[in-house]
């Protein structure tokens, strides 16, 4: 054992050691006075040069039911967090906090993040206390944070009544996506590397059924509504549906969605997101989905909004709706890839269509329990792919009793260059189909190897939309650099549209005529100044991304 003193001991223990051998040497037994000795203890001297550093975990934490804390470990510059701390069936039943961390650190989750429990049925949810969004658990994750999963099998739930705030900015966006991104080992149009994000609400959902018109006074729901979610089996499952369509699943803005799609445990393969009932009182601005195997976002009913919506490298359909939706998606970019990507938009107006007769469709239309989207300055960009993962590249379709009403929106395609592999069926611009469907559209401009499938020219020549006729077998781009008498889009990774008052289709200047409070300009991205995209998405505008196929 090693004692440690102080300067001021160490003297005073001299100073006994020398009076005992004055006294050992005096004569006479003589006594010796030794003056005492003092010594300032209140500075301590001791050396704490090698002293270790404390290092403070970063790492998320909470305490569970059992009042436990669990925290993830921290391994510079990232976190780490076993199933212990979150996976299927081990869901997060508290608030929860994720951090952004520094030197560009990612949360690393072994295991499935789900944020509230699952409720099966309105006795649960009624015991559980949950009604509407904010009675549950929040997980709040701060601007320029990483959150990264494992496998294939990992996703993310935020269940009815739980709420999620995810708020980033233009500088410091919030990221989800896969270890092998994080890890630097996935190329940049790589799907299916964890499953996507599933978020729940007590929306209307057409699969359910309900007394009186949607929007009145009297309108509720007859018997439970309760539909499992996308993925939902065993410990996965999920559920959304209700009668509130101003529900609140909380807040989302400047946030990326990277490398989803993969097949979970029943067999789904997820979205970028689900978005299942959410309501009008959830704020989703600036969102990205980034190399999606399926859709980028889908909406079964419910009536949350978007603003700012960005899909590249979707491989199924960018925009689907389903159910009843009837938000609006006000400015939204879609650009798939040269060799794949199915619709810009597919759009259902009621689940379960193909088993209802005509009258109760005109029921269902009537009380406004189909879909009825509202979108606003859309910019699709489609590959004139033949063979995709699912289908062909083409733009909008729009079907079984939906109600869109279209404003100020844009759908480019080409011809590829070698006329024998031109699928002219399947990459068309407008199909709206089926009994019941209805559309509105103003300042549109379509152009595509096949512009009309169905009742496409019928329902466009009672519009206010403009085709434009592309050179069969000449390869021709969306920005003008190979066909000089289409003049929409800039290119260069601008993006931006023409203004109406230059553009031309066909060699001439358009027909049709902007709705919107701006009737300079139509398209996601308004004019060459402010671009509401740059400097948060991924993969579209930075100087070393992968150079865009119509670039």
């Amino acid at each position: 054992m090693v004692l440690r003193t102080g300067i001021g001991q160490k003297a005073l223990l001299s100073a006994i050691a020398a009076a005992g051998l004055l006294v050992g040497c005096g004569g006479g037994g003589s006594d010796i006075n030794i003056s005492p000795v003092t010594s300032d203890n209140s500075v301590d001297n001791s050396s704490t040069t090698n002293a270790p550093v404390e290092t403070v975990n970063p790492c998320a934490s909470y305490v569970n039911e059992a009042g436990q804390t669990l925290q993830g470990e921290f391994n510079s510059p990232n976190c780490s967090y076993p199933v212990s701390f979150a996976d299927a069936g081990n869901n997060v039943t508290t608030d929860l906090t994720i951090p952004a961390l520094e030197s560009g650190g990612a949360h690393m989750f072994d295991g499935s993040l789900f944020i509230g429990e699952a409720h099966s049925n309105d006795a649960e949810l009624t015991a559980a206390g949950i009604a509407e969004g904010g009675d549950g658990p929040q997980l709040t994750i701060e601007a320029g944070a990483t959150l990264a999963f494992k496998s294939r099998l990992q996703f993310v739930i935020i269940n009815r009544g739980s709420t999620i705030f995810a708020v980033g900015t233009a500088a410091e966006p919030i990221t989800f996506t896969s270890f092998s991104d994080v890890e630097g080992t996935v190329a940049y149009n790589a799907v299916q590397q964890w499953g996507g994000m599933v978020i729940n609400g007590f929306g209307v959902s057409n699969k359910c059924s309900y007394t009186g018109t949607r929007g009145a006074p009297g309108f509720a729901k007859t018997g439970e509504c309760n539909i499992a979610a996308e993925g939902a089996e065993g410990l996965d499952e999920s559920y959304y549906g209700g009668d509130n369509d101003a529900d609140s699943s909380g807040r989302m803005e400047y946030v990326v969605v990277k490398h989803t799609g993969a097949e979970v445990g029943n067999g789904d393969e997820l979205n970028g997101i689900s978005f299942g009932g959410v309501g009008s009182n959830t704020i989703v601005k600036n969102l990205q989905t980034y190399s999606t195997y399926d859709d980028g976002i889908e909406m079964f009913g419910g009536a949350v909004n978007f603003e700012n919506f960005a899909a590249v490298y979707v491989r199924d359909d960018s925009i689907d709706i389903d159910e009843g939706y009837i938000g609006t998606i006000t400015n939204a970019l879609v650009i798939q890839a040269s060799d794949d990507g199915n619709h810009c938009i597919e759009a259902d107006g009621i689940g379960s269509y193909s088993s209802k007769t005509n009258a109760q469709i005109d029921d269902f239309i009537a009380r406004g329990l189909n879909s009825a989207p509202t979108i606003k300055n859309l910019t699709c960009i489609i590959s004139p792919n033949a063979t995709g993962t699912h289908d062909p590249g083409a733009g909008w379709r729009l079907r079984e009793g939906i109600e869109p009403v279209i404003h100020d929106s844009l759908v480019i395609s080409s011809f590829i260059a070698d006329a024998d592999a031109a699928d002219t069926d399947g990459n068309y611009c407008f199909r709206p189909q089926s009994y019941g469907t209805s559309v509105t559209a103003d300042g549109v401009i379509m152009a595509c190897q096949d512009n009309f499938k169905d009742d496409g020219a019928t329902v466009a020549a009672a519009n206010d939309m403009q085709f434009a006729t592309l050179t069969a077998g000449v390869a021709t781009d969306p920005t003008a650099t190979a066909d000089t008498g289409l003049v929409i889009v800039e290119g260069a990774k601008k993006l931006s549209s023409v203004a109406l008052a230059t553009a031309l289709v066909d060699d001439a200047a358009p027909t049709i005529t902007a709705a919107g409070t701006d009737a300079t300009y139509i398209g996601a991205i308004t004019d060459g100044v402010t671009n509401p995209y740059e400097g948060w998405t991924v993969g579209i505008f930075e100087a070393d991304a992968e150079p865009l196929w119509f670039e």
